[in-house]
């Protein structure tokens, strides 16, 4: 290679206008003041010369070492001007006076001219022009060799120049120099505009102004000089040049580059350095060969990259040197922005395959006005130059267009991205970024041009490539603005300071043409003066004259017009500009034009075609002939075939085992899916929002809308009937019929759709309490909007998803939920969707880091496996394209340019089909007509059920988009099959997606036997059901339509699709018709041996799993020497290292002494399947390596059985591999069934897209994800960033929200209308997961458990446990009422008797009450029960709720809205916090409470008038009648329950008016009000926070009777009685859900029999009912029973009862004015006070007939009490013997009250007190004033010592220990000496402190019928300040 010196630019254009491009445009950047000069030039001269390097390395001084580093650490990127130019800011403190430096020295002539001035060796003196100095030069001293000769030439770029003033040197850019001798430019410094004069010293030595600097450049810019050229080297290498050499050499590139123009960035030793590799039309360049050979023999500076060149950096790069390496390894980092240029080897061919829009990117924002004299299209453009021109209208105007214009195509494209780039994204204006300046108009046409130039001959440029440049230029240009605003850039970024000079429209088309003039004329500048029309004019002129042969892109500018710009883009070569057109066609336009096509007969001139190249004639006659001659021999041969597979069939010896048709089953990750699903509802439900209140509804109904697809539709059901979700939602009966499952699924399609959907409507709006979830499958597949006014309204289908799925029925619906199912969801992810963010559900990932989180037993392949399989160090990868077939389409698109490509490449791949059917069926001279690849999926079809007993076979999906095409295509093949006799080995299908399936009658049968199905009606109707059948599928419509393929499918031929109009959803959705689910238990022939040819047995053991292909997947010398492939090597399928042509050569020769042997016999063709294809010999290999392992016996065996079932006369030399019935171990892998259980399908691909598929942008993610995301939405702006490759997919999910937005047609377009969170529907869901992984499945299963869970929250968990102690009631005949009173009577009541005992089931564990001496044996209670069920759950069931529950928070209903205050419209959660104070004597002080209460309840009080003080709650009147509310006031006493708590009374009490006060502890008043926002809180005072239930139950009554006494005195000022004021309040529990009523029906006498059946009925029936009781306020406490199912007849004979009342009391506050409840009491505190009302002579009631439900709540209430210790706060459990201890003992003390640990002490070891009363119910402990629990095994008498009390009759009872809790007064000694003791009795005595113990003992002489010792004294283990309770024990004497 010549190697070049000096000043010449590898030889290129040394003309005048060369030299006059680089004196005006790359030096005036050089120039810049700045170190980030624009990215113009960083790709156009800077790739330096390697004998630069040495003269760099050689000349720079050690000063310049630091000057280096500084630089380095400024350094920043390449960037795009801003319109005007700035000067940078001087330094802080320097001089900035016009004409002096910045030094403070003057500069000016008149006053140096007298100075003498040093002038170093090789300057000269010049004088510089100021602006603002007219009249005077500033004198400096400039390098001679950067100023012209006498003749303006030979000036070298750059500039090197000193200060005189101070003296400074060394200046090596005139920007810099500017700056310091302070000219203050507006203007671009230039050293042409600024350095005017020499300067010459006259006679008298003054210096003054000489002669004029000739710069001839900046005369004659427009002008074209002659061709002279500059010869003489102008840079010679002086001994003391080391600046000059440094300005030369400096390349202008960023200390950390980012490549526009597609070049790799290089790693030098430790700072990068940039390299760029070159293409010639995809092939290496000779440079690059030499380069390759000889690293030191560098080539010439390229001008856009087209010599490969590692030649020195600019100076910043400190670390480089000569002998860097550069060798391939360093060219595989990934550079900032990838547009590589691929070469074959290196590289794929090129990632930037296609432009993904349709014609009309939105509404074009300003119209291109067209201006000028219209431009002619020549008549016979298409026909003379094979193509049409693709013209894209680029800035300004556009002439008009006339002639021929069906000869050009005109498209907006590149104008809309050329706006989209001048408008500022959104994401920058919101910090206020005004100031930043949008890209330039001539930087973005200049950066096109680097993109064109770059590509290679076989990419098409892409849309989004050119974004992201232009977003990078922007960026960087920006970068010290943007960093301000976005802390997240890249740290490789450096800092910037002040602006860069811009590009002038003027240099625009110089250097525009000085880019393209390394690109071997790929891409051609035309420059205009006028308009644009001359330019057209003279592009068309060359079109016809064939100048533009090898042009691929003519770029037109006009840069004259008021410095303005107009361009356009023409593309001329045939590939590129065929592509672009076919991708501007809508999907209806590009059908109409095969259609036509088709139909005109265009496409019979390819027909023709091909018939000349076959050699023998047409293939037709060869198939007629191959059909006459083979007739007679097939028929006999085959039908003997085909009667032996069926009777080995029917016998079942040898059934093929690896056929496994799977039916319905829902998998780990399905049924995770499933539960998301279902929790996303919850929190919809669980939102403030009130959009879905779930506690409504009883039943789950659904609708799933399918494309329509009669296969998915038919699939759809097939997964519905199997899954049995319609008889689990009990939707359907046993006896399910198709049509039934029918009503369920809808196809979208215009005919039945709206029917269903009506119906559907219908049925929500008639079943409000049914829950519908409308399932939207397949949701991408129709976006179109119903409102586009583009599309004629008689078109019912259209916009048909819009109308139905978005009507106003389903969106303001409360019972529907709306589900949208899809693979690709970006659609529906734009500005405006109408799905929440939060309501997406994406598919998990199934493995986290390597581990499997679901277990499952298969491994899904997606995309991202496919595309991994294409990596290094996999087998053979699973996506390929076929190189030898893109190559043939494209020479037939050149010779046919009016055929569309698609019409081309089917013809082709049919062709190829055709040919190969018939290579193998032994016309062996055909091999040459086909593809390896083609030949290659032939060969496995028509033997796979060869290989198998059952005749299983392989699937082969040929995708054809083109309906018209597709049947082509099918009769085609159908006619070939026909002819070779093939129609019984393989059928071939038609999948049409308005029809179903036809398969002949012979595979339907063989489907049947295999499916063990007996209807002899059956027909398949999915792909599913084609398992294991041998066909090729011909898979047809634009885009699939969710239809999943069988697990037998082996290979999808892609390589038809429209790889022209490349959306991400169209081409993913395309490739997941692959995706499949792979076996991953390891097979046994995996273990045993490997697919290689070779029986090495070194060979076997080490390759790495390679059985996953066989050899028929590639050449057999492929499989032999592996080559490493890298990441974008070439999977040109049968090449993986060589060209196509070797490999396929390498095939052939492979193959070819089988194909010549059928060639030979030829007369039999089926002979073929009997033996051949590698799969064939590989195949007897793996048995030949099995049978060795066996003894020689079984191998003989073996041996003989294959070779004698082998029909083919050369079976000795290939044995055959079809199947015997002799060996069942060889029978199971010759099943092609078991194979592709094990491996995914291997997918052919265009090249174009396999190319976008297989490259990855600059973050690692596939270059397909950065398409566009859909065709019916758009990017918001070009300046968006990447997408990143560790996204999740909800982060991608944010990213198109942010950047797509949906165009006109796209039904989201519209929904914009009330504010942007307002768009979202509530009760809208997107699941998103890879295709055919089981959403299907997924969605089905969360059906179902949505349904079981709406039951479940529908039912309650409610106590149900039969009444205790039954059998301790006295049997008495006598009955006090009728069966059928409604009331009690009170006379006859008063003569009832008490039952002390307790009957309440939750008090099992506590004594038993005795009321007489007990007869029970002293075994029968503790026999009940086992000692375990102390501590066993309670026995619940669950209950359907009622309309009549009661609910806790988690219901919503509209009813409840208001009760609950959660209507926005009314204010009622504003409260007010009242105080009310009331003195109790037995506290000894005032109590206070507080109440708060809500705005809406205030009218239940009564408020002073002034002060709005609280002064009572107001009472009704006992007469009042009315039945419109409840008289009594409800209290509830609540803690740890604000969520749970069943405080909704609304529809218990069926919406009558109510008083219900909460009663809250002080701490946890802000809960419960948060929660309950409506509800009344009486708020205990702070020292009840640690208390019991007793506290509560206390205070509620005695306030109660206070504001009895309150409402009585105002009242009677109104004149009402006292006694008439209402007395009654409810003391409810929180857990009481339901309340039921007994009726009774009764015949005759009252001792007959009867019958009795129990309803729910509202609570409000039964208050008002007991409300309304004759004499009602004579009962102290009124109750009814707890329900239980177990309750028998007996237990309600008797209506009412005089016994214990629990949970949920009517109190007569009055009556009971003198008894109170045990404020300090936790448990049985209800007992007590009902053993202390009955004493006391008052009434209680138990109504028998109705009975309250308690719903098990598992948190709050007693559990809400934790004894723990109070020194550690680790939470240990603690015994409760530990519970108390003797005084002043070192006892751990516990943090728990006294009281409760004194109850539950006796509760579980009172027994160590009472030892006699163990067991002892016949000697009970007597107990006085109070009922303590001493746990089930101990009885107790109650007595009271209250004088005139009802006690029991306790003459004769002799009691074994006796109780004394806190007695007062009345307790005196003469009461206890009425009692008897048994010898050794044992006394219990608890007082509140020692003192009081022993002045009780004294009070009551205790100490003379009972023994103490002083160690039987203890306490509760408190601490002092806790106030413990102590007690002493004595023995009775």
């Amino acid at each position: 290679m010549r190697r070049t010196m000096g000043n010449s630019y590898a030889g290129q254009l040394k003309t005048t206008r060369f030299e006059e491009v680089l004196h005006n445009s790359i030096e005036a950047s050089l120039r810049s003041n700045n170190l980030v000069p624009r990215p113009v030039f960083s790709q156009l001269y800077l790739e330096a010369e390697q004998q630069l390097s040495s003269l760099e390395a050689g000349g720079r001084g050690d000063n310049e070492e630091e000057e280096e580093e500084e630089e380095e650490e400024e350094g920043s990127e390449s960037s795009s001007p801003p319109t005007i130019y700035q000067m940078k800011p001087p330094p802080e403190g320097c001089c900035t006076i016009d004409g002096f430096c910045q030094a403070g020295k003057d500069l000016r002539l008149v006053s140096i001219s007298n100075e003498q001035i040093e002038v170093p060796s090789g300057f000269l003196l010049v004088g510089a022009k100021s602006p603002n100095l007219p009249d005077h030069l500033l004198v400096c001293a400039v390098d001679k060799r950067f100023l012209p000769d006498d003749h303006g030439h030979n000036a070298l770029l750059g500039f090197s120049g000193n200060c005189v003033g101070c003296g400074k040197k060394g200046f090596c850019y005139f920007t810099e120099f500017s700056n310091h001798i302070n000219l203050k430019l507006t203007t671009q410094p230039k050293k042409q505009k600024h350095l005017k004069y020499y300067l010459v010293r006259n006679a008298q030595g003054t210096l003054t102004k000489g002669s004029a600097i000739c710069w001839k450049g900046a005369e004659f810019r427009n002008c074209q000089s002659s061709s002279s050229t500059c010869s003489n080297p102008l840079f010679q290498p002086p001994d003391n040049s080391g600046s000059s050499v440094a300005v030369m050499n400096e390349p202008v590139l960023a200390a950390h580059p980012v490549i526009h123009a597609g070049m790799h960035q290089m790693a030098s030793d430790n700072l990068p350095s940039t390299v760029c590799h070159p293409v010639y039309n995809g092939k290496d360049s000779p440079q690059q060969h030499s380069m390759k050979s000889n690293l030191s023999s560098m080539a010439r500076p390229s001008v856009l990259g087209t010599v490969t060149n590692s030649g020195p950096p600019k100076k910043r790069h400190k670390g480089w040197s000569p002998e860097s390496p550069s060798s391939n390894e360093a060219w595989n980092l990934q550079p900032s922005l990838q547009i590589t240029n691929r070469n074959k080897n290196d590289g794929g061919g090129g990632g930037l395959s296609c432009l993904p829009h349709t014609a009309m990117v939105g509404p074009v924002s300003s119209p291109i006005v067209a201006s000028g004299e219209p431009v002619s299209v020549p008549d016979n453009l298409l026909k003379i130059y094979k193509t049409k021109p693709v013209i894209f209208k680029g800035h300004g105007n556009f002439p008009y267009l006339c002639g021929n214009l069906n000869d050009v195509i005109v498209s907006p494209l590149l104008y809309t991205c050329y706006k989209n780039a001048q408008s500022l994204s959104r994401a920058y204006e919101q910090y206020g970024a005004s100031t930043i300046q949008p890209i330039s108009e001539e930087m973005q046409l200049l950066l096109t041009v680097y993109y064109l130039v770059q590509l290679a001959s076989d990419q098409v440029p892409l849309i989004e490539d050119l974004e992201q440049i232009f977003m990078r230029s922007w960026r960087e240009s920006h970068l010290s603005e943007i960093r301000q605003y976005q802390q997240a850039i890249p740290q490789a970024f450096p800092q910037v300071s002040g602006q860069i000079t811009p590009v002038t429209s003027a240099q625009l088309p110089w250097l525009a043409g000085l880019a393209a003039s390394s690109c071997n004329d790929s891409v051609h500048i035309i420059e205009c003066n006028y308009s644009l029309a001359e330019g057209l004019s003279e592009m068309f002129k060359m079109l016809i004259e064939g100048k533009l042969v090898k042009t691929n892109y003519v770029v037109i500018i006009c840069a004259c017009r008021n410095r303005t710009i107009d361009s356009c883009i023409a593309v001329t070569g045939k590939y590129q500009a065929r592509i672009l057109s076919e991708s501007l066609l809508s999907p209806a336009e590009y059908q109409k034009e095969v259609n036509y096509e088709l139909v005109t007969g265009k496409v019979e001139a390819l027909g023709a075609f091909f018939s000349t190249l076959c050699p023998d004639g047409d293939i037709d006659v060869l198939l007629d002939k191959f059909h006459q001659e083979n007739r007679v021999h097939i028929s006999s041969s085959l039908s003997a075939s085909v009667n032996k597979t069926a009777a080995l069939d029917v016998t079942g010896t040898a059934m093929c085992t690896s056929y496994n048709f799977e039916r319905h089953q829902i998998r780990p990750f399905q049924l995770a899916v499933a539960q998301k699903l279902l929790s996303h509802v919850c929190s919809i439900a669980d939102s403030s929002t009130q959009n879905l209140d779930l506690g409504s509804f009883e039943k789950v109904d659904f609708l799933i809308c399918v494309p329509p697809s009669e296969v998915t539709y038919q699939q759809t059901l097939f997964h519905l009937w199997h899954s049995g979700v319609l008889l689990e939602l009990g939707l359907e009966k046993e006896d399910l019929t198709k049509q039934r499952v029918e009503q369920y699924v809808v196809k979208l399609d215009a005919e039945e759709a709206q029917t269903k959907f009506k119906a559907f409507l219908q049925n929500s709006m008639q079943n409000p309490h049914t829950l519908f979830v409308l399932i939207h499958d397949h949701a991408h597949w129709d976006l179109v909007s119903a409102v586009h006014s583009l599309y004629p309204q008689s078109d019912p289908a259209v916009g048909l998803v819009d109308r139905l799925l978005n009507c106003r029925e389903v969106k303001d619906a409360p019972n529907i939920v709306t589900l949208h199912v899809t693979s690709f969801p970006y659609a529906l992810q734009t500005q405006h969707t109408r799905i929440s963010p939060y309501n997406e559900i994406h598919w998990p990932s199934l493995y986290n880091n390597g581990a499997d989180l679901y277990h499952e037993n298969k491994k899904y392949y997606g995309l991202t496996e496919f595309i991994e399989s294409t990596l290094s160090g996999h087998s053979l990868p699973l996506l390929r394209y076929d190189s030898s077939f893109e190559a043939m389409v494209m020479a037939l698109g050149k010779r046919f340019p009016r055929l569309h490509s698609a019409v081309i490449r089917t013809f082709v791949l049919v062709q190829h089909y055709s040919a190969a059917m018939m290579a193998v069926c032994g016309l062996s001279q055909m091999k040459n007509y086909t593809t390896v690849e083609t030949l290659e999926i032939t060969q496995n079809l028509i033997n796979s059920s060869r290989q198998c007993p059952s005749g299983h076979g392989l699937m082969v999906v040929l995708r054809i988009p083109c309906i018209p095409l597709a049947a082509v295509a099918y009769e085609r093949l159908h006619h070939v099959r026909e002819r070779l006799a093939l129609e019984d080995h393989f059928e071939i299908i038609l999948g049409n997606p308005n029809s179903g399936i036809t398969v002949g009658k012979h595979f339907v049968e063989q489907l049947k036997i295999w499916q063990k199905i007996e209807d002899a009606e059956w027909r398949p109707q999915t792909y599913l059901e084609l398992e294991g059948l041998p066909c090729i599928l011909i898979f047809s419509g634009m885009d699939p339509q969710g239809e999943s393929l069988p697990r037998s499918l082996r290979y999808c031929d892609l390589r038809l699709i429209n790889s022209s109009c490349l959306v991400r959803t169209a081409l993913e959705q395309e490739l997941g018709l692959a995706a499949y689910f792979v076996s991953s238990e390891i097979s046994m022939e995996k273990v045993v041996v490997n697919d290689v040819v070779e029986s090495d047995p070194e060979k076997l053991s080490s390759t790495d799993n390679e059985d996953e292909e066989t050899v028929t997947e590639g050449s057999a010398s492929e499989k032999r020497s592996p080559v490493k492939r890298e990441r974008s090597g070439s999977h040109d399928s049968a090449a993986s290292s060589a060209s196509s042509k070797t490999s396929s050569t390498a095939f052939c020769g492979e193959t070819s002494p089988v194909l010549a042997t059928r060639g030979e016999v030829g007369k039999s063709p089926h002979q073929v399947f009997s033996s051949g294809t590698e799969d064939g010999v590989h195949n007897t290999e793996r048995q030949r390596l099995k049978v060795e392992k066996d003894s020689k016996a079984a191998a003989k065996t073996a041996q003989a059985s294959i070779t004698s079932s082998s029909a083919s006369p050369f079976s000795s030399s290939s044995v055959s591999s079809a199947p015997t019935h002799g060996s069942f171990v060889l029978q199971a892998s010759h099943c092609s069934m078991t194979k592709v259980a094990q491996q995914p399908p291997i997918v052919y691909l265009p090249k174009l897209v396999y190319d976008i598929v297989t490259s990855a942008d600059s973050t690692g993610l596939p270059k397909s994800s950065s398409l566009l995301p859909y065709h019916s939405v758009m990017w918001a702006s070009s300046f968006r960033p990447l997408m990143s490759k560790m996204m999740t997919c909800t982060e991608q999910s944010l990213y198109y929200r942010q950047w797509t937005v949906p165009k006109p047609i796209h039904m989201d377009y519209n929904n914009r209308n009330e504010g942007r969170m307002d768009t979202f529907h509530p009760r809208r869901l997107l699941l998103s997961g890879p295709p055919q992984i089981g959403k299907t499945g997924a969605y089905l299963q969360f059906l179902s458990i949505l349904s079981r869970m709406l039951i479940r929250l529908t039912e309650v968990d409610v106590y149900d446990e039969a009444e205790i102690n039954t059998d301790l009631k006295e049997d008495s005949e006598q009955y006090y009422h009728q069966q059928e009173d409604a009331w009690p009577d009170l006379e006859t009541f008063k003569k009832t008797l008490f039952d002390y005992t307790i009957h309440d089931p939750k008090y099992e564990d506590a004594s038993l009450i005795c009321s007489r001496i007990q007869t029970m044996s002293s075994e029968d209670r503790s026999a009940n029960r086992k000692q375990e069920d102390l501590y066993m759950r309670r026995q619940t069931t669950r209950m359907r709720l009622s309309k009549y529950a009661a609910y806790n928070t988690y219901h919503h209903c509209e009813q409840c809205h208001q009760y609950m205050g959660f209507n926005p419209r009314y204010q009622l959660y504003e409260s007010t916090l009242h105080a009310f104070a009331f003195s109790y004597s037995m506290l000894g002080e005032e109590i206070q409470l507080h109440f708060i209460i809500p705005k809406s309840k205030e009218h239940h009080f009564v408020f002073s008038h002034p002060g709005r003080q609280l002064e009572s709650m107001r009472l009704p009147l006992v007469t009042d009648k009315s039945q419109d509310y409840i008289k009594s006031p409800t209290f509830t006493p609540t803690t740890g329950r604000h969520e749970h708590g069943l405080f909704n009374l609304y529809h218990a009490m069926d919406g009558a008016s109510h008083l219900h006060v909460l009663v809250v502890k002080e701490y946890e008043m802000a809960i419960y009000k948060k929660y309950w926002p409506n509800h009344i809180m009486l708020v205990l005072p702070s020292i009840f926070n640690s208390a019991g239930v007793g506290a509560a139950h206390f205070l509620i009554k005695e306030l109660s009777y206070h504001n009895l006494e309150l409402e009585r005195n105002r009242q009677e000022e109104l004149g009402i009685k006292p006694q008439d004021i209402w007395p009654f309040i409810v003391i409810s529990d929180d857990s009481c859900v339901m309340w039921n009523a007994v009726e009774i029906d009764c015949s005759g006498d009252r001792k007959s029999e009867y019958t009795w059946a129990e309803r729910n009925i509202s609570l409000k029936q039964i208050l008002q009912h007991i409300e309304s009781t004759p004499n009602v306020t004579h009962y102290a406490l009124i109750g009814m029973r707890k329900w239980s199912s177990k309750t028998k007849s007996g237990e309600i004979k008797e209506p009412f009862s005089c016994c214990h009342v629990h949970d949920f009391v009517m109190l007569n506050v009055d009556l009971t004015q003198n008894v109170q409840y045990n404020q300090n009491r936790f448990t049985c505190d209800d007992v007590d006070f009902n053993l202390r009302a009955h004493s006391a002579g008052l009434l209680i009631c138990r109504f028998n007939r109705f009975s309250v439900m308690k719903k098990q709540i598992a948190v709050g209430g007693q559990r809400s009490f934790h004894i723990k210790s109070k020194v550690s706060d680790t939470p240990v459990s603690i015994a409760p013997a530990q519970y108390i201890c003797a005084p002043d003992s070192k006892h751990t003390f516990l943090a728990a009250p006294a009281q409760l640990l004194l109850e539950k002490y006796l509760q579980y070891h009172s027994h160590r007190f009472f030892p006699l009363s163990l067991k002892n119910y016949s000697h009970p402990v007597l107990s006085v004033d109070c009922y303590l629990n001493l746990g089930p095994q101990i009885a107790v008498c109650y007595v009271s010592s209250r004088p005139h009390s009802l006690n029991v009759s306790y003459s004769g009872m002799i009691f074994s220990g006796l109780l004394l809790y806190l007695c007062d007064s009345f307790v005196v000694a003469s009461f206890l000496k009425k009692f008897q003791f048994l010898k050794g009795a044992t006394l219990y005595v608890i007082c509140q402190d020692r003192n009081s113990l022993r002045q009780t003992v004294v009070r009551l002489e205790l100490e003379d019928e009972w023994q103490f010792r002083l160690r039987d004294e203890f306490q509760t283990a408190n601490a002092k300040e806790d106030k413990p309770l102590f007690f002493l024990t004595g023995r009775h004497i």
